[in-house]
């Protein structure tokens, strides 16, 4: 830590404004603050201590204002007139003869003289190149208006920060378009951002598109603010030892598409109703923008009584305090943010498992956000120069960069301030030691709030939140994505008188047109109620196939289950048309909870799904607690790599007691619901004989104590390691199936961390060596009898259905979501088809030529 202040001392010029009215003085402070965001140390001395004439200059401020922005760089001192510039003279004169010629005091106008001086000493500028920065800073603005004025000679040249601490180092630049879809959205940001840390080496990027400046490529915030759209071309400066490693990947990264698939642009939600549906029916009490289609009728709920977080971070400035131990507050911040980690790296699981992992890439960005450079320099300056508590110092710093991003001109961009909030009111709440809220609803309402964050929204119990109505944010919001992967009608922009409605008031809302009605009559809500009629019969029009059996042109069926993640997910899969489930992620039962849970709460999750299923089939993963799921409570031990570490089976192995209490709970819920137990992350045979044997320990406990259960329950493994893969002849004729976890089986065959951006894009469930692990897999349990399944997702792609098909799988489980089109993508081929492309994808030499392949085939 002392490093750091030493390094921020050494590097950086610090200004000090001195003026008459205390208010001018803070006001150009905040001005010149919001043009670094915290990267030059800041000080102010304004007014003097009087209540009747409070206009004036003090020596004394003057002279504690430079001690605290005081760096080995040197300070400049800005003054508007008169008494401030005998008084900074006069200050100067209690320095230390050293400190003294560290000082320069400039007669540059004091607003655009501070915004230029901050400027150029956050980009490294030197004492004498700040001083001319300031002194010239009307040559622009008298330029436009036709003035001449005269000019200070300016330095020949102003280094940038890759001149100052590079000059002998190489440096390599890159001119590259960004061809996904959506450009730099959170997803690819986060990656990039991800993958520009990693490397020894100063990294700059920018917008050739819009002639931006270049901003540092490891700062999130920087990256977002480029305004990157699908077809920009970037240029990309690496200088250091590790330029061309970093080029290299950073290449790659882009020109993979950071991952994501090549769809359309604004695809159609599967969901969507068309315009045609939405029928006039009077005059809406209020309009705003459509966010999430579908309609809804219900009681009102608004934020205030719901305990919904605020949009608007909590005041603290009441409690601003100087403080004496800069370090004790340093690492006190830094305990809040590790712990606001934990807390985001907890929902960023629940959310993949239960929804997606597309939307859970939005919380990749809000771990990021927390070890944002730029951030992080901020609050050293607050904390270390300014001596501000942390609370006022995050507040300060998060308010700032929200501001920045409300006022951006891309609509987009500004969109992502609600990301902003939502990270920092999780650590203000942390610092302020104020208890998380929780939205408990006791029956269906529609949410009415400013904002909702995309935490928030996450964590939306769908059975009672029949829909979302906010006067803030947009249609291409985190919020709005998330919400329509819920499949919550949603409408945003509203005016805020809908914010003084009253709770239990009836509201309507359609999240196709952005139109709301408050207190509608009979005959209004007659006509909505035909409307959503219509809406449910455009659901069942565009779901007709959903619910058939999926069977290619030629008379072979595939299977298509849900993967899901508890008793809501149960009931949307049913909806989408699954004929079971093919996982259960039961990890959801153990996450954001200090103990592990009971047999009999496990037992009530696993009947209550089995009642929603009826007696279509229920594949119970065992708990695979490990890699990127952090329990506290189990006390886990740091790992360097966690997903190679103590995880799935093995920790079930070790942790007996934990593993029987969930194998008695499911083995108790199959006394009634058609259910099948499934082991995670199998690699040897001895593991899965093991549990096994574990299984039938329980079995018999339960017998002797008459407690019944199938005891015929048919036992699988996961498929999702090469050894598993290797052996898969040996293991197929000790279980009832295999089901090939694809996620886990991609990194673990092209040995690279799926969650790593720098290398992520390796982990391509298509590349060819992946698909021939799957052949294999699946020719080893026919050989063996047994049934063999999907559940990775891949299976979630419907240009990979195909192949799917032609490579033998039997069944396919998938995000509910993505069943409608994968049973339609199954009636549009046949298995020769199928057996056809499949063969051609094993003999590609990439992931890419695989996706080239399956582009030739067409079908609507």
């Amino acid at each position: 830590m002392e490093a750091l202040k030493c390094l921020l001392r050494q590097t950086v010029v610090g200004i000090v404004i001195v003026s008459h009215s205390r208010q001018l003085a803070l006001g150009v402070q905040e001005l010149a603050a919001q043009m670094v965001q915290g990267q030059v140390p800041l000080a102010v001395a304004g007014g003097v201590d009087d209540a009747e004439n409070p206009l004036g200059t003090d020596v004394m401020q003057v002279h504690q204002a430079i001690e605290t922005v005081y760096t080995d760089a040197g300070v400049i001192v800005l003054m508007d007139m008169g008494s401030a510039l005998m008084s900074a003279e006069m200050a100067l004169e209690f320095l230390l003869p050293e400190q003294r010629n560290n000082i320069r005091l400039c007669e540059a106008p004091l607003v655009e003289g501070a915004v230029a001086a901050v400027v150029c000493a956050a980009a490294g500028g030197s004492i004498e190149q700040v001083l001319a920065e300031a002194r010239g800073a009307l040559a622009a603005k008298a330029s436009q208006l036709g003035i001449n004025v005269p000019t200070t000679q300016q330095p020949e040249h102003i280094e940038e920060p890759s001149e100052i601490y590079f000059k002998e180092e190489y440096t390599k630049e890159i001119h590259i378009a960004v061809s996904n879809r959506m450009g730099l959205h959170a997803r690819p940001a986060a990656q990039f951002v991800a993958t520009s840390s990693r490397f020894e080496a100063q990294i700059k990027v920018k917008n050739l598109t819009k002639n931006t400046g270049y901003v540092r490529a490891d700062s999130i915030n920087q990256v977002a603010m480029l305004g990157v759209r699908h077809g920009h071309e970037l240029a990309i400066s690496a200088t250091g030892a590790d330029a061309d490693a970093a080029i290299a990947a950073l290449q790659a990264l882009v020109e993979n598409n950071f991952g994501e698939a090549d769809v359309p642009l604004h695809q159609s939600q599967i969901h969507a109703t068309p315009d045609e549906t939405f029928i006039s029916t009077g005059a809406p009490t209020l309009r705003g923008i459509p966010a999430s289609p579908g309609v809804a009728i219900a009681p009102s709920l608004r934020y205030a009584m719901a305990h919904v977080v605020r949009h608007q971070l909590p005041s603290v400035q009441s409690q601003q305090y100087y403080i004496d131990n800069p370090d004790r507050e340093w690492e006190f911040l830094q305990k809040a943010l590790r712990d606001a980690a934990t807390e985001i790296e907890v929902l960023l699981s629940q959310t993949s498992t239960q929804i997606g992992d597309t939307e859970a890439a939005i919380f990749d960005a809000h771990l990021l956000f927390l070890n944002d450079p730029v951030i992080l320099e901020a609050l050293q300056d607050y904390i270390y120069v300014r001596h501000v508590n942390a609370a006022s110092a995050w507040q300060a710093v998060v308010e700032e960069l929200t501001n920045q991003y409300r006022t951006h001109y891309d609509s987009y961009l500004r969109s992502r301030a609600a990301d902003v909030i939502d990270v920092g009111q999780r650590v203000l709440r942390l610092l302020l030691g104020t208890a998380a809220a929780h939205l408990n609803l006791t029956e269906p309402s529609i949410l009415i709030a400013t904002d909702l964050t995309p935490s928030d929204t996450a964590q939306l119990d769908t059975s009672k939140v029949l829909g979302i109505c906010t006067t803030a944010g947009s249609a291409t919001s985190h919020t709005a994505i998330i919400a329509r992967s819920l499949g919550i009608p949603a409408v945003v922009g509203v005016p805020e008188g809908i914010l003084r409605v009253a709770d239990g008031t009836i509201v309507a809302l359609n999240g196709g047109t952005g139109n709301v009605w408050v207190e509608p009559s009979v005959d209004i809500i007659t006509a909505i109620e035909a409307q959503r009629s219509a809406w449910q019969t455009s659901e069942q029009r565009a779901f007709r196939n959903a619910h058939k059996n999926a069977i290619t042109t030629d008379g072979r069926r595939m299977v298509v289950y849900a993967n899901i993640g508890g008793v809501a997910d149960a009931k949307v899969a049913i909806s989408m048309g699954a004929e079971g489930v093919g996982l259960l992620r039961t990890e959801f039962l153990y996450l954001d909870r200090k103990t592990p849970p009971s047999e009999e709460e496990q037992l009530k999750v696993y009947q209550g799904i089995t009642q929603v299923l009826e007696s279509r089939p229920l594949i119970i993963r065992t708990f695979d607690i490990g890699g990127d799921k952090p329990v506290p409570y189990l006390n886990l031990p740091s790992e360097n790599n966690p997903f190679l570490g103590w995880r799935g089976i093995r920790f079930c192995l070790d942790r007996t007691e934990l593993f029987k209490t969930q194998l008695r709970a499911i083995l108790r819920a199959s006394a009634e619901g058609n259910i099948k137990v499934m082991f995670p992350m199998i690699a040897t045979v001895g593991e899965l004989k093991a549990a096994k044997a574990i299984l039938l320990e329980v079995q018999e406990e339960l017998r002797r104590k008459e407690i019944p259960f199938n005891d015929k329950i048919k036992v699988g493994i996961m498929v999702e390691v090469p050894s598993a893969v290797a052996i898969a002849d040996q293991l197929a004729p000790i279980v009832d199936f295999f089901s090939i976890g694809t996620n886990d089986l991609s990194q673990y065959v092209m040995a690279c961390d799926r969650t790593n951006p720098q290398v992520a894009s390796l982990a391509d469930a298509l590349h060819p060596a992946v698909l021939r692990m799957v052949q294999q897999a699946v020719k080893a349990a026919h050989k063996a009898g047994i049934g063999v399944s999907l559940c990775g997702e891949l299976g979630s792609d419907p240009i990979a259905t195909p192949i799917l098909i032609g490579l033998g799988l039997d069944d396919v489980s998938l995000n509910p979501q993505a069943i409608p089109r994968c049973k339609k993508a199954i009636t549009q081929l046949s298995f020769i088809e199928a057996e056809t492309i499949a063969s051609e994808a094993l003999k590609q030499e990439s992931a890419a030529k695989v996706r080239e392949l399956l582009r030739t085939f067409k079908y609507s």
